[in-house]
């Protein structure tokens, strides 16, 4: 039986915009989208944790199609800039949710 694999997308960006990564999330996956993305954690993050938490992130950008940028009036802070830079030496497609970013 022939399968035809979907796409994965992992979503990346500033954890204040929770609600919008759960619109996105659900809007890809009706589309037929394997949808990644960071998820909130139980417990302390503690330094350990958030470096542990990012490998994650950047294992799951390995395993994308694309990566898909969660943002709202043009903000992206530190973290969501590293990712985008791994994700281009990946060869990732690279799009957003947001008209104000230009990536």
């Amino acid at each position: 039986m022939d399968v035809e694999c979907p796409r994965v997308v992992c979503l990346c960006g500033s954890q204040r915009f929770q609600d919008l990564f759960g619109s996105e999330r659900r809007r890809l996956t009706a589309q037929g989208v394997i949808v990644l993305g960071p998820e909130a954690v139980d417990g302390e993050l503690t330094p350990s944790v958030r470096r542990a938490l990012a490998r994650l992130h950047l294992a799951r950008i390995d395993l994308a199609d694309e990566v898909r940028v969660v943002s709202e009036g043009g903000y992206v802070g530190t973290t969501t800039l590293r990712e985008i830079a791994y994700a281009r030496e990946r060869g990732k497609t690279l799009s957003t949710m947001d008209p104000d970013l230009d990536l």
